[in-house]
């Protein structure tokens, strides 16, 4: 692969690999008011790399997850926007408010995990 396109690609995270460390965060007790799930995303080459989608119950959209580059250790958040305004009450706002937070702990906790992998990744068992 040319420097170029490494450069440009995702660190690979397998869609099994997301799926478990979701699992893991969700065993952690967070309470996710809509739903989080990895789907299906291959690189240029066709390789699986997963992404985390974060669906919101407190106003039309979801929140895309994943790393910010090749060999990056910082993960990001795309918010999908929607196409027109929104009014809602306070507490509507307060509940949209707590799954942001809830996606902001997602995102440093696949940051984590992500990083923990990279570090295992180097070490191999020699017995």
């Amino acid at each position: 692969m040319p420097v170029e396109e490494i450069e440009n690609s995702p660190p690979r995270r397998s869609r099994a690999m997301l799926k478990q460390w979701v699992a893991e965060f969700v065993d952690l007790g967070y309470l996710v008011a809509g739903d989080i799930r990895v789907i299906e995303q291959e690189d240029s080459e066709g390789r699986d790399t997963g992404l985390v989608v974060m669906g919101l119950v407190h106003t039309e959209g979801s929140i895309y997850l994943e790393p910010a580059g090749y060999d990056e250790p910082l993960w990001h958040l795309t918010l999908s926007a929607t196409e027109h305004d929104e009014t809602m009450p306070h507490h509507a706002l307060a509940s949209l408010a707590s799954e942001l937070v809830v996606a902001g702990n997602l995102c440093t906790f696949l940051q984590w995990k992500s990083l923990e992998w990279d570090r295992q990744s180097g070490h191999h068992d020699r017995t």
